[in-house]
């Protein structure tokens, strides 16, 4: 699926993490429509829309890398991804092509559609950062992932990338430059983060 007289983006999916709170290894080898999930969510990312996506990796890197095909995707390992997702997210925005858009994407949302990324790329704006939303049982919309960088705020949003932090600093410091779109229809934007939340995987 692509969209034409739109500026290229590259995802960056971000797959690092131990996954320690659930307690089964990285989340990027749980098993997930007879693949793993990143393999899965990566070609979710290049159907959506997106021309490239490179994928971080960090815990037991040298494992995922044996146990799945990436190959059509750029991979990069994170050294130091013990010291939170800013690391990760800095090196994931350095890797994508120089002037393309950045679209953000967490390798623990198994709920991730083609249509969801699809719909960010089409309403996208320049100048702007265009984020998924989705209603909780209260009704209220709530920014959630992915999330697009416009290729002009993509630095500062990098720089800005500490600790656990990816976007979060920048986001709450522009809130003025966020459009939300929702993508309720999609899924609830649920991520999988302990035990109780593996039903997410279907």
């Amino acid at each position: 699926m692509t969209h034409p007289n739109k500026q290229g983006t590259t995802a960056v999916l971000l797959a690092a993490g131990s996954g320690s709170r659930l307690g089964l290894g990285p989340k990027a080898l749980l098993p997930f429509r007879g693949r793993t999930l990143v393999e899965v969510l990566a070609g979710v990312l290049l159907d959506g829309g997106c021309r490239d996506v490179v994928i971080i990796l960090g815990a037991d890197a040298a494992k995922v890398r044996e146990t799945t095909d990436l190959a059509k995707y750029t991979v990069a390992h994170n050294p130091d991804w013990q010291s939170g997702m800013g690391g990760s997210f800095r090196l994931g925005v350095a890797a994508a092509a120089a002037d393309d858009h950045v679209l953000i994407a967490l390798v623990d949302q198994p709920g991730l559609t083609p249509e969801t990324v699809s719909r960010l790329l089409a309403a996208h704006t320049p100048g702007r950062v265009t984020a998924a939303a989705y209603r909780g049982a209260d009704g209220v919309l709530r920014r959630g992932h992915p999330l697009l960088l416009d290729a002009g705020l993509r630095a500062d949003a990098a720089e800005s990338a500490t600790g656990d932090a990816g976007a979060r600093h920048f986001l709450q410091a522009h809130p003025e430059l966020i459009d939300l779109v929702d993508c309720s229809d999609q899924s609830g934007g649920g991520d999988l983060d302990t035990p109780d939340q593996l039903g997410l995987l279907g």
